[in-house]
């Protein structure tokens, strides 16, 4: 595979997971099965209408979006103020996102508005089938941690969207995904998923193979209690993926991903069998289960592995706000020291 820049890297994270999340949104709740009778044998390969158009996003990417604008923030203020603690900075943001999904949120102060770029973006208040359980937890108005879980979820909510902890400078970007699944989901797989998730995006940034990036994140989730479950998804991804291809009927022996240790095992399952972003993708929408979210992570992990050049363009031109993603991995890859050079 020819070398991949940094900012293609940027770039096809945060493109590549709103591409699963748009391939896999119009067949997100049916069947297997269903899906063949509508798509063909081969289940849908190219985007389908959703939402009233062709390559519409769903709540994984407007959260994913809000956890990017958050860590900006938290990037800019630690260095201009000496303050970092990146999870309020995301906690405020998922607050924003709540706001543009039903406008009953807690109020918020001037100071937590100050990076509310994203509420002016008409397009990322529309409605699109957003997690009860990210609702509740914000509703609630506190802000769950590792330390005080605000509930016992281990729903996908949580890793779907943190694909940009890996993307900022920090020390640890495995604590650091935890910590911003933690602000609505309290179980253990739930936030060591998305940890996880959040490493080995990291890792891939930095030009590591796939299979030794989920290595190095693997020994970091042995360091947390209660890390079996997630572990058990985890290794049983690997090991499918040495022996057997990316086949819908494969992936279905992970799970159906509506949980968070299932769907990251499909999504490394899918881009550790693939050859190539496209195939990776369709492989991660095909099954009876979560289709929008293992597309999602699958993208991320995919679009960091192979590089915005590796997206097909027939995926790109109609995918919603195409241009405020592009314009976010860009400034993310901009706050990493060296990155404009």
């Amino acid at each position: 595979m020819a070398e991949v820049s940094a900012r293609s890297r940027y770039l096809g994270c945060l493109l590549g997971g709103a591409a699963g999340d748009a391939l896999g949104a119009p067949v997100e709740f049916m069947s297997l099965a269903d899906i063949r009778r509508r798509y063909g044998d081969e289940g849908i390969r190219d985007y389908s209408p959703a939402y009233g158009r062709l390559g519409a996003i769903t709540d994984d990417t407007q959260m994913t979006l809000f956890t990017a604008e958050g860590l900006i923030e938290a990037t800019r203020r630690g260095r201009e103020r000496g303050i970092w603690h990146p999870p309020t900075m995301v906690y405020h943001a998922y607050r924003r996102w709540l706001e543009t999904q039903e406008g009953g949120a807690p109020p918020l102060s001037p100071d937590q508005r100050t990076a509310a770029g994203l509420l002016g973006v008409p397009a990322l208040h529309a409605r699109r089938a957003p997690g009860n359980t990210c609702l509740s937890a914000l509703r609630s108005g506190r802000m769950g941690t590792i330390e005080q879980p605000i509930n016992d979820s281990k729903g996908c909510g949580g890793v779907m969207r943190v694909a940009p902890a890996g993307l900022v400078p920090h020390d640890d970007p495995f604590r650091l995904g935890c910590e911003l699944a933690a602000i609505t989901h309290g179980h253990p797989s739930g936030y060591l998923a998305a940890g996880f998730l959040a490493a080995v995006i990291a890792r891939l940034v930095e030009g590591d193979k796939l299979i030794e990036a989920i290595g190095a994140a693997r020994d970091s989730l042995l360091t947390y209690p209660r890390h079996q479950g997630c572990l058990r998804a985890l290794d049983a991804a690997v090991a499918l993926a040495e022996r057997a291809p990316a086949t819908p009927e494969n992936v279905e022996q992970l799970g159906a991903g509506w949980v968070a240790e299932e769907a990251l095992a499909i999504s490394l399952y899918c881009a550790l069998a693939a050859s190539s972003f496209e195939e990776a993708l369709v492989a991660a929408v095909n099954h009876s289960g979560d289709s929008d979210s293992t597309g999602a992570v699958t993208g991320n992990i995919a679009g960091t592995l192979y590089g915005r050049e590796a997206i097909p363009a027939r995926w790109l031109e109609p995918l919603e706000l195409r241009q405020e993603i592009e314009a976010l991995a860009l400034v993310l890859w901009g706050e990493v020291p060296g990155g404009q050079q």
